[in-house]
């Protein structure tokens, strides 16, 4: 379409304009997972350098999801005014420089500050992305559009992962303050791509458009749900789904590295669960009509559980199969609760923001209670067996949870 064209007749739906939209969110998406993960292949090196013990460095770990709790509804409010364009750039700046910030850090403090920094852009991500995808794409196209961004923080965990210290930290005589800074130079190139792309003309007529529409009481719609018996279920697994997915996320290279695992080696097997977690995503949700949503999140569980306990071998075939069905787990319990979480009478399309955004913000929860225990109790232990089983009895309360839920349906 041509910038000069009549964009009165604009449909955002059939415009081809949409693939650059969803490739934009895709990028702020990558952004996102890369940035997550961009500490945990370095937690040697950083808690060497800065004198930090296990807790130190899990404190640290879950910082972000800390601020994130508090923001998220605040920052969703103000992406409403704001608008997704501005909304989503400024996502982009605030990731750049909570990694800019982590490249100087001297001590517990300054680090666990410009990890803190992170969970003011997360929250943008986090509502941007689905209420951008919501303007551009309709029906089925909707869903394949979700399930595309939904592979972009997987594989920037998975880029994070496995060229840490594969690629980068050679690269940069292993200087870790200088990777950070190559990867803050990364997420502002990609804000720049972000920027280019919304500055068409029919972006600004679908973001004025939906300036126009009236909005509902929030306030209304929170009381309304959080009274509901199963909403408060879903919400609760929402935090055991995040306690699991953010302590593996961030820990397990190092649990790996405790084996005798060399750094290098540690990051790519850790990647190995980011890829299996990318098909996961891309193929179980489809499979997951509402009479088998349940049934298949008790799978998924029941992966967890396992995953934690086959973690436990030194090598071999059991610690490979542990990581693929660890990533077949995170890939896709996360997607399915929030359909479940959809499916619940009282919630329904016209509630979906709100009740998305409840949802995240108590499953950060879980994200910031998850990678502090584990180094904690790995602290308190001398290992990560105990933080292992630990992940084990989360399945099992997660598997009790359903069982609520399933008896309220």
């Amino acid at each position: 379409m041509n910038d000069r064209e009549d964009i009165s007749s604009f449909e955002a739906s059939s415009s081809p304009l949409r693939w650059a939209v969803l490739a934009g969110v895709w990028l702020a998406y990558y952004c996102f997972g890369l940035t997550i993960v961009s500490l945990a292949p370095l937690v040697a090196e950083i808690s060497t350098e800065l004198g930090l013990s296990r807790s130190q460095m899990g404190g640290v770990l879950g910082a972000w999801q800390l601020v994130y709790i508090g923001s998220a509804v605040p920052l969703g409010i103000l992406l409403d005014r704001t608008g997704i364009r501005r909304g989503l750039m400024l996502a982009f700046i605030m990731i750049a420089v909570s990694v800019v910030l982590r490249s100087q850090a001297v001590d517990y403090a300054s680090l666990f500050l410009a990890v803190a920094v992170f969970g003011l852009g997360g929250p943008l991500v986090s509502v941007g992305a689905p209420k951008t995808i919501n303007l551009w794409f309709e029906g089925s196209g909707r869903g394949m559009a979700m399930g595309i961004y939904m592979t972009a923080p997987m594989l920037g965990s998975m880029s994070g992962l496995s060229l840490t210290n594969g690629l980068f930290m050679p690269i940069m005589n292993g200087d870790w303050r200088a990777v950070m800074l190559l990867y803050a130079v990364f997420i502002a190139a990609s804000s720049l791509v972000w920027w280019l792309i919304t500055a068409h003309p029919g972006c600004k007529k679908v973001e004025g458009e939906l300036s126009t529409k009236p909005s509902g009481s929030q306030k209304e719609n929170f009381k309304r749900l959080i009274r509901i018996p199963a909403f408060q279920i879903v919400l609760a697994i929402s935090i055991g789904i995040f306690f699991c997915n953010h302590s593996m996320n961030n820990w397990l290279p190092e649990i790996l590295r405790s084996k005798g695992i060399d750094a290098t080696t540690a990051g790519y097997l850790a990647s190995i669960p980011v890829v299996f977690s990318v098909l996961s995503s891309l193929a179980i949700p489809r499979l997951a009509v509402p009479m088998r949503r349940v049934w298949i999140l008790g799978f998924l569980f029941l992966c967890f559980g396992a995953s934690s306990i086959m973690l436990q071998a030194f090598d071999g075939l059991w610690l490979t199969v542990g990581l693929i069905v660890q990533g077949i787990a995170r890939g896709s319990a996360m997607t399915l609760s929030i359909l479940v979480l959809l499916d619940i009478p009282g919630v329904g399309t016209e509630r979906a923001g709100v009740a998305g955004g409840m949802f995240f913000s108590a499953a950060e929860v879980g994200g910031v209670g998850g990678p502090v225990l584990v180094g904690v109790v790995s602290d308190l232990s001398g290992g990560f067996s105990a933080a292992l089983y630990m992940l084990t009895g989360m399945s099992v309360i997660l598997l009790l949870l359903l069982l609520a839920l399933r008896a309220r349906q």
